[in-house]
């Protein structure tokens, strides 16, 4: 059976991805982690980094023993997918994304920073917060926020994957983007996707970026389509 690993976003966790991976367990066998730092595993030493969560992935493989693998990263786990591809391109079949930001810059990091004030999400959000708790621990969601603006401050400053990197990526990928997604943005992500050898554009029609507001179903179907073209 073909193996597929389901990586989650940021602030999320593997549990983002269950239903999705539920769904896609009748025909693969299907894997998902969490990356350091998230839903309760130790935060490294030195923040959230992407060699930190390429080595996530290498040791989350090695340690079940798995040779190859076609990818799902939704938002940061899509670029995550990628920085992996790059640096071990032969344990990568196939690559999808979703919701991705694939371009960033300082004044677009700075803006997303903005939503990630613990202490604004548990005033006007409290449910969010809650999640958050649920997810992280009561005693570390605050630091999943702070080590996630770090990171995407650091990206905007010096972005880990620039066009020149999107044209060394080799395997096939399916970008997939919804028409709603206001944070991946449908702009930067066709520009990305020309720049890629071997992908498809795939737009979710009424589809904003929240996992939890995409039809699994239909992500799924289409999933499916592009992981069995041959």
């Amino acid at each position: 059976m073909n193996q597929l690993l389901l990586l989650h976003g940021a602030l999320g966790t593997a549990k983002q991805l269950q239903p999705l991976a539920q769904t896609l367990s009748t025909d693969r066998d299907v894997h998902t982690l969490n990356f350091s730092g998230h839903g309760g595993t130790d935060a490294p030493p030195g923040g959230y980094t992407f060699d930190g969560f390429v080595s996530d992935i290498l040791q989350y493989m090695d340690a079940n023993d798995l040779q190859q693998v076609d990818i799902f990263g939704y938002s940061m786990g899509g670029y995550a997918a990628l920085c992996f591809a790059l640096k071990y391109p032969d344990r990568v079949g196939k690559i999808a994304t979703l919701g991705t930001k694939l371009r960033w810059t300082a004044e677009g990091s700075q803006q997303e920073v903005k939503m990630l004030d613990a202490d604004k999400i548990e005033a006007k959000v409290p449910a969010f917060a809650e999640q958050l708790k649920q997810q992280h621990g009561a005693e570390n969601w605050r630091n999943v926020l702070v080590s996630t603006a770090n990171m995407m401050l650091n990206l905007g400053n010096n972005p880990v994957l620039k066009d020149s990197d999107y044209q060394a990526v080799k395997h096939e990928i399916l970008i997939g983007i919804g028409d709603r997604d206001n944070t991946a943005g449908l702009e930067d992500t066709v520009a990305v996707y020309r720049q890629l050898l071997q992908a498809q554009l795939w737009v979710l029609p009424g589809t904003p970026h929240p996992m939890d507001k995409v039809n699994t179903a239909f992500l799924a179907n289409g999933l499916r389509r592009f992981l069995s073209d041959n």
